[in-house]
This record gives structure tokens, sequence and C-alpha cells, in this order.
């Protein structure tokens, strides 16, 4: 990547000509020599390595340079506590922005205690926000089912759903009304439901596929099940072989087989999973081989499919071969450490509404994974890809190639964790476990505090954060951008 420089291929040498963080701003700080920038770069490499015998770290807790000392005493402590329980003696960081919550949030949360109220339930399907609408559909308990108008509703939204399902306007919905409804119908009106999940599981949006098999699991269609297993979306595919699996057992264990040698990570994992105690005397050879080609992928996000895979064939996860990561130095790191203003503009594409959002990378707390992040958003790396997750009051979740939680960036970006908390508005980095962050990225839409303790803050919303609650499950980046100097 040309935003990354080797260890070993030149020497790390920019003069950094940087204001301290806005915490630290009471007195003008002295010129960094490229001698001051290059410690700099090796304390945070040391870091990224898990190296407390560098003797930078021991140079820069020595440093006449205030900064420099915080960076290495930073570093020590992250190093010596992966949740670093000594951050807070740090110097105090600037605090994320203070994001209002929108009007519709409180009425989105005040469903829950009236999710056995039908009528209440009814009249939210009318509410001017659809993650209100949405939200009250999932709630619906099947005591609904007699509810006339609540259930007319269910069916409108499934059998209005246009062929081509792509676009959508502002404040508006595409797929996502019909792909809900059909699970909530099929748990009230189950033969109501059935022909129309037949025809969603053959909708040309991936999306609405992936929601039928979820309604065909609650109507114990294994037929449809079966059909959806060999879809060509995987995570259409990882939805049906989930819900067949606990529908069949290992009835099925051929489709879930021949599942082992798919390309996307979700498939490959979830067909693992439903092997595991197979009686089949193939599975461990076969869940053996397809080990063998995901480690020779050398795709660091891909963890859990090694392990899943390992569990089908009867080893433990401790025989996982992930991939040794390249330790090398982002290009910006260095400036953002010491304080620079970086910017990226997250653009939504026309086909979801529309609009952008801003997010400053907060290399004050998180310098190296900034850096790589900036330096991925520079190389087109999210450019088209979704928000696959979306949970109107936790976060919203995207960034993967494959639209999906497993399938992530090749190499694992280490935690970064410090004292900037996880309030609304603030990104942080999806992991699989300590130090493998896979370069989602997700939106605190509240405060969620407790996510501190084991998930990195990397940026925060510094405007647009209306185009952010109005984000839905899908939703299309069309390209993140950085912006200039803010200060020039």
């Amino acid at each position: 990547m040309s935003d990354v420089i080797g260890i070993g291929t030149r020497a790390v040498l920019l003069a950094a000509l940087v204001a301290l963080p806005a915490a630290a701003q009471s007195a003008q700080p002295r010129t960094l020599s490229a001698a001051d920038s290059a410690l700099v770069g090796r304390i945070l490499l040391a870091e990224d390595r898990r190296d407390s015998t560098d003797m930078a770290m021991v140079e820069g807790s020595r440093d006449p340079d205030p900064r420099i000392r915080v960076i290495a005493q930073r570093a020590r402590g992250r190093i010596a506590d992966p949740r670093f329980a000594g951050r807070d003696s740090l110097p105090a960081l600037a605090a994320p922005p203070t994001w209002p919550e929108p009007a519709w949030r409180l009425r989105y949360r005040a469903l829950a205690a009236r999710s056995h109220d039908c009528s209440a339930l009814a009249a939210a399907f009318s509410d001017s926000a659809w993650p209100v609408r949405l939200h009250a559909a999932d709630l619906v308990p099947a005591a609904c089912a007699a509810h006339e108008p609540l259930t007319a509703t269910l069916r409108a939204w499934i059998d209005t759903l246009p062929r081509n399902a792509a676009n959508r306007k502002p404040e508006g919905v595409s797929w996502q009304a019909a792909a809900h409804a059909i699970v909530t119908l099929a748990r009230l009106r189950p033969a109501e439901a059935r022909q129309r999940v037949a025809a969603l599981a053959r909708h040309g949006q991936w999306q609405v596929r992936m929601y039928a098999a979820r309604a065909a699991a609650v109507l114990s269609d294994s037929a449809g099940l079966r059909s959806l297993v060999r879809d060509t979306n995987d995570n259409v595919r990882e939805a049906a072989i989930g819900a067949l699996a606990k529908l069949t057992g290992h009835a099925d264990d051929t489709l879930f087989l021949d599942a082992l040698g798919a390309k996307g990570a979700q498939v490959v994992r979830a067909a693992a999973v439903a092997l595991v105690g197979s009686p089949r005397s193939d599975v461990r050879a076969a869940a053996n081989a397809a080990f063998d080609q995901w480690v020779a992928r050398q795709n660091a996000s891909a963890h859990d499919v090694r392990t899943a895979l390992l569990a089908a064939a009867g080893r433990p996860p401790s025989d996982d071969r992930a991939p040794v990561n390249r330790v090398e130095l982002p290009s910006q790191a260095i400036a953002l450490a010491l304080g620079a203003d970086r910017r990226l503009r997250v653009a939504m594409a026309p086909s979801s509404g529309g609009g952008s959002f801003v997010v400053r990378l907060r290399g004050d707390v998180a310098p190296m994974m900034a850096a790589r992040i900036l330096a991925l958003a520079r190389s087109g790396y999210y450019n088209g890809l979704t928000w696959h997750r979306v949970e109107h009051d936790f976060v919203i979740q995207g960034g993967s190639p494959g639209a999906n939680e497993y399938v992530g960036y090749t190499e694992a970006l280490r935690d970064e964790l410090g004292p900037v908390p996880h309030t609304r508005g603030t990104v942080g980095m999806s992991t699989r476990g300590h130090d493998t962050g896979d370069a989602q990225w997700f939106v605190n839409l509240r405060d969620n505090l407790r996510l501190g303790r084991d998930y990195t803050v990397f940026g925060e919303v510094v405007d647009g954060m209306d185009v952010v609650d109005g984000i839905l499950e899908g939703d299309v980046i069309a390209t993140i951008d950085e912006l200039g100097d803010p200060h020039g």
C-alpha cells in the first residue's frame, strides 16, 4: 500500500510542525526535529509489536518534550495491560462532541414497554420515522395475530415491494419494510406467510432473500431453507445454513459439506458449526482440508471460520495458524500522534438516500489505527461497501467487503484503548477479540460506555450526525474521502 512505510525500506523522517491537542494548547510547542519525529515513529512501532524492551521507550520517557513523553508512557501502559488500567493517569484528552438525539428515538425506546399492546404497535406502523415503524414490526408478538389492521399493514409492506428494490429516498425505505414484515407475518399468520416467503426467496435483492430465510426458519420450512442454502449470495446461504441445522440437525450434512468449499467466510463458518458432532466419517478430512485452504489465504479476519473448521475436525482452537502481521508505520501516524487534524467525509450513495457526514480521526489516542484507516480510505477500500448492521438504539456497523461481521480486512489492527468514552457519535473499531480489528467501523448512536474496555475509539462525527441517524440496514457508502486541513 502506497501509504505505508516498511521498517526495512526507509527511515521515517517526518518534520512535524503541528499544534498540540486541544487539551494542551496553553503553550506554544517547540518545533520537532526529524530525529524527534523518528523517535515518535519508533515508539509507535514498538507499541504495535508489543515490545516493551525497545530502547525507544526509554528514550521517549526521558525526552524533554512532554508530547513525546506522554506517547511513550501510553505505549508502555498499553503493552503492560491490554485494557490499559493506567490510562487515566495520562493528561486528559479532548472530549468528543455532544450530539442531541433525534426526537423519534424516544418513541423508539418507548415501544419496548408496550410490546404487548397490539393497538399501540399498529399505531407505530404510521410513525413519521421508519426506524420506529420497523422496530414496532419486530416487536409484534404472536398474540396480535387477530389484530386485522396490524396484519393488513404487514401484508401491504410485503405485497407492494417492487422487483427492483435497490433505491430508497431520504427518510424512506426500499426493501427493509417488506423484509421485517415477512418475518413478523410468519410468526403471526403462518398460512398467509408461506406463499409470500416462497416469492421473496426468489427476489433480486439479496437482503430480501436473507430475511426470507429467517422467515422460513420461523415456519420450519426445511425445503425452502435447502433451496436457499444454494443461493448465489453468501449472506443468504449463511442464514439458511444456520436455520436448517437447527431444524434438521445432521440430516442435511451433505449440503453443509458442500458449503465448506464456498468463498465467503460467513458461509464456511456456518457450515462448519453445523457439522460439529456429525456422525459422518468424511467430515474430519473435509474440515481439515478447508482449514488448510483458509490458512493459505492469510486473512487475519478469518479467525472465526478457521476455529469453526478446527472444531468440526475435532481439533482445539489452539491449532489455529493466524497470519503474522506486518509491522509497518503508516505515513500519517506520527503527525496524528502529535495532534494533526485529519478528517474523512463519508458520502452515502444516492440510492441509499444520499447525504454525508464528517469524521475527525482521533490520532491523539489511537494514532496507528487512525492512520491505517486513513490509508484504507485513501486507497478506496470502503467505496461501495455497506452498513450491514443497524441497531437504531445502539450502533451502525459497516465497511465489510462481504457485508457481514465475519468478513474484514486481511490484516488485524491492534487495539489502542484509551480514555475517550464511547459516547454518541464516536467511531469505534470492530474486533473479533483482543488485537483483531477488522477495519469495520461502528458509530455509536447512543452512549455505550461499557464498550470502552474492549473497543478502540479512533474517530468522532463532527458534522452530519442526522445523516448517521437516518442510515438503514444495507445502505451503501459511495465514497470516503479525506478533507483538506480545516485549520489552513
